[in-house]
């Protein structure tokens, strides 16, 4: 496996090809294609985290992008997905209410 490859969008050769310039690339067979994804995910979420307010949305979009790619991946849709997030957040909540844990009283791992 190339270290130079790096998985991209379905439609990237063809906007190269509309440049005039000729991709080389190869589909990944299943295993290659899930350690890509992973690599691209966190691809995207370096790039996310060291974007502006300006681009952020659209970096958090590419995340969610490789995100449902990985779910598919791993046998299961973005519904599905959707119906594991809401219940997890159901069951231990979500990232609303921006509470950030310090430790436990009286611990000595902890405050």
């Amino acid at each position: 496996m190339s270290t130079d490859a790096k998985l991209v969008r379905d439609r990237i050769p063809e906007l190269i090809r509309a440049t005039g310039e000729e991709p080389i690339t190869y589909r990944a067979e299943p295993d290659e294609y899930r350690l890509r994804l992973r690599e691209k995910l966190a691809e995207e979420v370096d790039e996310f985290l060291a974007a502006d307010d300006e681009n952020a949305i659209e970096e958090l979009a590419d995340v969610l992008e490789v995100v449902y790619a990985l779910a598919a991946d791993l046998g299961t849709d973005n519904a599905q997905l959707e119906r594991v997030r809401e219940d997890k957040a159901s069951q231990r909540g979500a990232f609303v209410e921006r509470i950030v844990w310090t430790g436990l009283r009286g611990s000595p791992y902890g405050n």
